[in-house]
């Protein structure tokens, strides 16, 4: 039986709370709930989550200072914050912090599914696309590390499997140089990370591109970034 993802709710408002929870455990996320911030951080040192939603403005420990915690202690887990209208600096020092991505109540909960949804496509292409799947005119195999075209077989580094699975993961979605590093290379990038984002996508290209001066799959976006294009 395929393991439910799982996603902690830290949310003081008891209303609130209870309605997440209904509405994920509907959409088949196994749910646990925090009501403080104190609550949540010994929650999380006694299990590992797949996302957490993270209200801002939390009794005993607020939402800005459990996120930047976790974040110095290592934990790389998805967050997403939910944040009052008008919380537009807080909203900013979320991110900055470290969180993924942010909401604003009140908020539809089809578009917070919408979210999750598009947080772990960034964060896990490995759940959107899996681990075999079709890339263009390509036939990847992640595990085994190849690709192949008709009868040709590619042989790919880890690295390369992984730029693969994450353009794969973010279709017809313009990819920048530094969202591609903290994906793929899990930091964030320097100035010499830029160099490493290019150096891999021209050995990337010269392998999967039919004309790697000319790419159709991985295209390039001048002044933004990159971006994989299909139908």
């Amino acid at each position: 039986m395929e393991e439910k993802v799982s996603i902690l709710v830290v949310e003081d408002e008891e209303k609130i709370r209870s309605a997440l929870k209904d509405f994920l455990e509907f959409h088949n996320f196994e749910v646990t709930e925090a009501a403080d911030g104190l609550e949540a951080e010994r929650i999380t040192t006694e299990k590992r989550f797949d996302l957490i939603l993270l209200d801002l403005m939390l009794p005993k420990i607020s939402g800005e200072q459990l996120c930047s915690k976790w974040r110095s202690d290592g934990l790389h887990t998805p967050i997403i914050m939910l944040t009052a209208k008008g919380q537009e600096k807080e909203k900013v020092t979320g991110l900055n912090l470290g969180a993924d991505d942010y909401i604003t109540k009140p908020f539809s909960l089809e578009e917070l599914l919408a979210r999750i949804n598009a947080v772990f496509r960034r964060t896990d292409p490995a759940r959107a696309v899996g681990q075999t799947f079709r890339f263009a005119d390509l036939d990847v195999d992640i595990a085994g590390l190849k690709i192949k075209r008709s009868e040709e077989e590619i042989e790919i580094s880890k690295r390369e499997a992984a730029i693969i699975q994450f353009f794969a993961a973010n279709p017809n979605r313009v990819i920048g140089r530094e969202e591609l590093h903290k994906a793929v290379w899990n930091e964030t990038m320097s100035e010499l990370g830029t160099r490493t984002v290019d150096m891999h996508i021209a050995k990337l290209r010269s392998k999967i591109e039919r004309d790697a001066a000319e790419p159709d799959i991985i295209k390039t976006v001048r002044g933004a970034g990159y971006k994989y294009e299909i139908d």
